[in-house]
């Protein structure tokens, strides 16, 4: 039985506010804009290098005045941020270029500044690109057994994040997954007088194998074992909440998921929960899989790319880091 407070209404039909473009676009309930998208960069010494990275067509390695280049072009197409990754001359097991005050991604953010003050700054603040091993903290060994050691990896990520800021970086974004390295970064921050940068946490990264073209572009494939020990196990959900938790208490301004298209439950619970900016990675493996379709011709990929990514943003997330970026700015910039 229906309530007696509620008045009987004529049978809707949706199909009434889909028969336009015009009708269809002034009922959207999500929107898509060039301003919650992120691309991401590599980074490498020397000079006019371009050097592409096989298994993700369209994304190279590039040198620092490839760099500008490449980023002043994705800035007059409407992106307003980018994240850089480092692939420095040399590893070694302290990961010192990832820290070193004139490392490849320090000069990057100076170059960026100088030349596009008005492009928002992240840096990914890991060490797998620049140990020898290709782990993502301090390596060390118990009888037989090699393993990450969390606490000893907490000062050098923190000297990473430091040196970032130092170095101009609007955002720090630690993805190593050590526990406790939001609050050390944010107390290395603070005690620096850099209190004024916020922390964009990879707080829920999953161990996931979406994530072999990034570790060919990076070159930070572990040399032994796999990262699943540190990075999060794909079954679990309730873990990331407490995962988000945790680094929202230590100090983190901005939460991430990653990857994003298989988590898109996740994603939607962090932000149902925690109400904080939110941000998901379209990672390597995403990106690939949508141009190999794509350069097959069983994918229209700006469709698949645009769909893709409001699906993202139906999910929660404020932000997208996307290697489609520069492209899907321009796609929604002409689609007005």
């Amino acid at each position: 039985m229906n309530a007696p407070w509620i008045a009987p209404f004529p049978v809707s039909r949706p199909r009434r506010l889909r028969r336009t473009e015009t009708l269809r676009r002034l009922v959207a309930e999500t929107r898509l804009h060039p301003d919650c998208l992120i691309l991401p960069f590599f980074v490498q010494p020397g000079r006019k290098r371009r050097d592409p990275v096989p298994s993700m067509p369209g994304v190279f390695r590039l040198s620092i005045d490839e760099l500008l280049r490449e980023a002043e072009a994705a800035c007059a197409k409407g992106v307003r941020a980018a994240l850089l990754f480092g692939v420095p001359p040399r590893k070694d097991p302290a990961a010192k270029e990832a820290y070193a005050p004139r490392g490849i991604v320090q000069r990057a953010v100076r170059e960026l500044k100088r030349r596009l003050p008005d492009l928002l700054l992240i840096t990914d603040v890991c060490l797998c690109e620049y140990m020898s091993h290709g782990h993502c903290g301090v390596v060390r060994r118990r009888g037989g057994e090699a393993f990450v050691d969390n606490d000893a990896s907490l000062d050098l990520l923190a000297k990473t994040a430091l040196s970032h800021a130092e170095a101009g970086a609007d955002i720090v974004a630690p993805s190593d997954m050590m526990d406790g390295r939001v609050g050390r970064i944010r107390a290395a921050l603070d005690e620096k007088g850099f209190s004024h940068i916020p922390i964009m946490s990879y707080a829920a990264k999953y161990a996931s194998a979406f994530y072999g073209p990034f570790r060919d572009a990076a070159d930070s494939a572990p040399q032994f074992g796999d990262r699943r020990s540190y990075q999060m196990d794909p079954p679990n959900a309730e873990e990331a909440l407490r995962e988000v938790a945790a680094d929202i208490q230590e100090g983190a301004e901005i939460v991430m998921v990653k990857p994003a298209l298989a988590y898109l439950d996740v994603l939607q619970r962090v932000k149902a929960t925690f109400r904080r900016p939110t941000a998901a990675y379209a990672v390597s493996g995403e990106y690939a899989m949508i141009k190999a379709a794509a350069s097959a011709g069983w994918l229209d990929e700006k469709a698949v790319v645009l769909e893709t990514l409001l699906a993202i943003r139906r999910a929660g997330a404020d932000l997208i880091i996307t290697y489609h970026a520069a492209q899907a700015a321009e796609w929604m910039r002409e689609a007005g």
